[in-house]
């Protein structure tokens, strides 16, 4: 299918393009040249705000895309014969192409969740075989934070995770791809719910809210991290020009710019979602915690609204779609796509 590249649609915040403020932040550091490979000013006063809002014992690593952060991250805590334990729908597992499984060498062990959302009960089921050779040994719970179903975990839940994950010698990694979104809809600084609450590694995005690429591997125990530049350059992630990628986390830390844009896109979300509590042959399935809405929809009519609005379905045995807003999606976009939605039904 064609997609419509002049109208915002509702398919990925990754479709969204640049704030303008990370766009002049970029041009700022395009002036004469620098060291390369991240020894740089830019570089240097990203990684200070990164210790402003997490700690200044933080380890801070530079990438290009969010898979190589996750993957990555994970690698740095594991060997080959480990386990990483994951939700069902953990991108990870459903959208990452194999690449945790073969560059970490280690084996996912999924969970069913209702909600996206990892819980020590959950857990337990693989907690076995310790010490037992022929068994693949559990070393990392990997959480997404807003979910794959946009679901928040709050604090105390995550702390449920790093104290189990602790106890039985396991780390906690976070995918925090849209994790601004996530502070918004907590109410709370980033600090909160990863350094307070024992998260391990943390993959930080900001591509899916305004940046035009890159992401940050965090660790917050810097043992973690001693060999760690090594295993970025084997992973083809370190980047020459590393100044055009910490210059948008400048901007994006920056005069609560990352705030702003989440705010604007989780509050697009909300409208879409009370928009169509009147529309009753759409059923909402999961709270609308982010910038993601999750629905079903009568199947006939979604052709229809693709052609104006592209979107991508979620379950198709159920004609489940998710629409995601955006930091530059317009309460116009919101109002004529339930115009039309409401127009076919």
């Amino acid at each position: 299918m064609e997609q419509n590249t002049t109208k915002r649609g509702f398919a990925s915040d990754n479709n969204s393009g640049v704030h303008p403020n990370i766009f002049d932040e970029m041009l700022k550091a395009n002036s004469g040249h620098t060291i390369a490979y991240g020894d740089d000013i830019y570089t240097a006063k990203a990684v200070e705000l990164f210790r402003k809002e997490l700690g200044s014992h933080v380890e801070v690593f530079f990438v290009f895309i969010g898979s190589a952060a996750n993957v990555l991250g994970i690698k740095a805590a594991t060997q080959s014969h480990n386990a990483i334990i994951c939700a069902e729908t953990a991108h990870i597992n459903v959208d990452e192409c194999g690449a945790p499984e073969r560059f970490t060498g280690c084996k996912l062990l999924t969970v069913e969740t209702v909600n996206g959302k990892l819980t020590p009960e959950l857990i337990k089921k693989h907690m076995h075989g310790f010490g037992f050779q022929h068994h693949a040994q559990p070393k990392v719970i990997s959480i997404s934070q807003p979910t794959e179903l946009g679901t928040v975990y709050t604090p105390t839940e995550i702390e449920a995770l790093a104290n189990y994950a602790h106890s039985n010698g396991l780390l906690l990694h976070m995918d925090g791809a849209r994790l601004a979104n996530a502070a918004v809809s907590l109410k709370m600084p980033f600090k909160n719910f990863t350094t307070d609450v024992g998260v391990d590694i943390l993959s930080f995005g900001g591509t899916k809210n305004g940046m035009m690429y890159g992401e940050a591997i965090v660790f917050f125990q810097p043992k973690l991290a001693e060999d760690f530049m090594y295993t970025r350059k084997q992973g083809l992630q370190l980047a020459s020009k590393m100044r055009y990628i910490s210059a948008q986390f400048i901007a994006y830390l920056s005069n609560n710019q990352w705030r702003k844009t989440a705010e604007h896109a989780n509050a697009m979300a909300a409208l879409l979602a009370s928009k169509l509590k009147n529309v009753p042959q759409v059923k909402i399935t999961q709270p609308v915690d982010a910038n993601g809405v999750f629905a079903i929809v009568p199947p006939q009519i979604i052709p229809k609204l693709k052609e104006q609005y592209f979107f991508y379905d979620w379950d198709e045995s159920r004609n489940e779609v998710r629409w995601m807003a955006s930091w530059d999606t317009t309460e116009e976009d919101i109002d004529g796509f339930v115009a039309l939605l409401s127009s076919l039904l």
